[in-house]
């Protein structure tokens, strides 16, 4: 069998294993089924190469089953990793009929549409994959009577927050227009977490929830989202330019920081309780992760600068109109998981692996 480190360059693989060292009970994994949806997103190809690493170390005979829409996209993805036994690719759409789908005894549900795009050319799409994808999946964890269900949640359910404090614990709701299309996500990631502690309550069925800050690390140069822009231009080696002053101010985790914290959820979180994941060495404005993105390469020499003069000035954190998209971590933290990546290492590490695809 091919191992994993064979086939990920060196970058990824470091990171990868960072995720295997996450100090939870792997042995609860072990000879076990883990259906992953969206298999070919952001995060959970980090936890389904996590997972195989731990096969290739430590023996626990994990199978990984990966949910995906599009088998073309998660070949190209995956590769040569295909020809492991320990991976099955299963070509579906959560939405869809799922009846026929083999067992799995923990499943991580993280197919989603969370780019600014999909909420404005697909919004029906981004808001069904939270509802009746979830529903979906919990009818099937609960015929597959599974071990543990994580539900991969968001920020965006806090909406507009007034609290007056600097930071958002996880009771703080604030204000959605339920009736803006544009919301379909973060609407869509509320009803999921009241649908999960409905199976919760009627079948007892063990579904933890994760509310992630904003993940960052290696993405695409055509992703849509401004950190991942920002690291589009390190690799182009082009200045950045701000059209606004950067002022909004936003907890960020790195991607093998929050694939730890979700490992953690899954297995040592409280049934139907949701769980902040943020770090607190990656709190920062826009203006500042741009202005890191510039310094972590210093011999490329780029710079930030701003589009209209007026927006140089830094801006004044002001808690008293709207609580900013800080996140609490501390109920995170009680489960003993501890955010290690600051913003200009895994912006460093997130440049790096990009290039490292790209060579």
């Amino acid at each position: 069998m091919s191992f994993i480190k064979d086939y990920v360059g060196k970058n990824l693989y470091k990171d990868v294993t960072e995720i295997a060292d996450t100090p939870i009970d792997w042995n609860k994994f072990m000879n076990k089924t883990v259906l992953i949806t969206g298999a070919n997103g952001f995060i959970a190809y980090y936890l389904t190469l996590a997972l195989l690493l731990q096969n290739d170390r430590k023996n626990l005979g994990i199978t990984v089953m990966g949910l995906v829409r599009n088998q073309a996209k998660a070949e190209a993805k995956y590769g040569k990793i295909l020809e492991r036994s320990d991976l099955k690719l299963v070509s579906k759409d959560v939405c869809g009929d799922l009846s026929d789908l083999e067992h799995a005894d923990y499943i991580i549900h993280a197919a989603s549409q969370a780019t600014p795009y999909y909420f404005e050319n697909d919004p029906v799409g981004t808001i069904e994959a939270n509802t009746l994808g979830t529903s979906n999946i919990l009818q099937y964890a609960c015929r597959e009577k599974a071990l543990g269900v994580l539900m991969i949640s968001s920020l965006k359910v806090y909406g507009e927050v007034k609290n007056g404090k600097p930071e958002i614990e996880e009771e703080d709701l604030g204000y959605i227009n339920i009736d803006d299309y544009y919301n379909c996500y973060a609407t869509g990631k509320r009803t999921m977490e009241t649908v999960c502690n409905c199976y919760v309550k009627q079948y007892g069925l063990p579904v933890k929830l994760a509310r992630p800050s904003y993940i960052y690390g290696a993405s695409t140069l055509q992703d849509d989202r401004v950190w991942a822009q920002f690291l589009a231009n390190v690799i182009r080696k082009e200045d950045i330019l701000l059209k606004s002053n950067g002022g909004a101010y936003r907890s960020f985790c790195y991607v093998t920081d929050t694939a730890s914290a979700l490992l953690t959820i899954l297995l040592n979180g409280e049934s139907g309780v949701p769980y902040n994941i943020s770090s607190k060495n990656s709190d920062v404005t826009i203006r500042n992760f741009a202005k890191a993105a510039t310094e972590v390469f210093p011999e490329r020499k780029l710079k930030l600068s701003f589009a209209n003069k007026e927006d140089e000035a830094e801006p004044v954190l002001d808690y008293s109109e709207k609580t900013p998209e800080i996140l609490s971590s501390k109920r995170l933290q009680s489960l003993g998981w501890i955010g290690r990546i600051d913003i200009k290492e895994g912006i460093r590490r997130a440049v790096l692996t990009m290039e490292e695809r790209e060579s």
